[in-house]
């Protein structure tokens, strides 16, 4: 079986690859930095067991349809067609949307969503024609509610819970099923350098769930790809979200925005004193 893997080189992707890897598969590893997917490729490599042979990888930047045709036209060359796609590539950089320039928000959108698009894409005509074939697109539990700060994950993110329903309803009747998770906070580089960006107004809503290892994380994909799960939820506090939304969301959402409005009134009066003790300094 061959397994392509996007945002392999590292954290989610990479423990799914490592997975796959262990089972004696072949896996393609795709992600845009070369030196990350090298050290990724050694990393599968270096554990018991493992034949080489059978793990490959590939420079590609999701966001370019172009590179991702040739890339998985290359892969599927060396290893025969994909049977399994795992779209994991994505990336997150919260701020506040005005705050946030345009080329970081877009960035988001083409890399979560367009990038997701770009590698289904690739491997759906296939799939297609064979009549048989995976797809698992990894979301976020960011796309069951509404963030301070992450507007442009949050729509990124979101967007792909709606394309796997609706592409599911075209692809069934070829024998393709694809799939959409919805990951918590969990263990890897990106999450570690989203930290420092984080707004407190998120903090307060994210930060009381413990973050997932990304080895769980991945057994549980892993898991509900060969149960056949059409959605993969996390925990019991993203699960309840995802099934009763309606029910505990505007309650949520009442108890950030009242803390939001809170803590910006305490700035702006915080600001305000400042601004006094200056004029009252300049006048000594």
């Amino acid at each position: 079986m061959h397994v392509i893997v996007t945002g392999g080189s590292s954290g989610i992707g990479l423990a799914i690859a490592t997975l796959y890897a262990s089972r004696g598969d072949h896996v393609s590893l795709l992600a845009r930095h070369p030196g990350r997917l090298e050290q990724a490729q050694a990393q599968i490599d270096a554990l018991p067991g493992i034949d080489s042979s059978r793990i490959q990888i590939a420079s590609v930047d999701v966001a370019s349809a172009a590179q991702v045709s040739s890339a998985i036209e290359s892969c599927e060359a060396s290893f025969g067609p994909c049977d399994i796609l795992i779209a994991s590539a994505g990336i997150v950089e919260p701020r506040t949307f005005d705050a946030m320039p345009a080329s970081v928000f877009d960035e988001q959108i083409s890399i979560n969503l367009l990038g997701t698009a770009n590698v289904v894409r690739a491997v759906y005509k296939g799939m297609k024609s064979r009549r048989d074939g995976k797809i698992m697109m990894i979301s976020s539990g960011a796309a069951l509610i509404g963030i301070f700060g992450y507007t442009a994950y949050c729509a990124s993110k979101s967007a792909l819970g709606g394309f796997a329903e609706a592409l599911s309803a075209e692809a069934a009747a070829y024998g393709i099923r694809v799939s959409v998770c919805f990951p918590p906070d969990t263990q890897t580089p990106q999450y570690r350098r989203e930290l420092l960006m984080r707004p407190p107004e998120a903090a307060a809503l994210m930060g009381s769930v413990k973050p997932w290892s990304a080895e769980a994380v991945a057994a549980k994909i892993v898991g509900g790809i060969d149960r056949g799960r059409a959605k993969i939820h996390f925990g019991f506090s993203l699960t309840m979200l995802a099934y009763l939304g309606p029910l505990i969301k505007p309650s949520l959402i009442w108890w950030v925005s009242r803390k939001t409005r809170k803590n910006i009134g305490k700035e702006t009066s915080e600001s305000l004193a400042e601004s006094s003790d200056r004029r009252f300094d300049h006048g000594k």
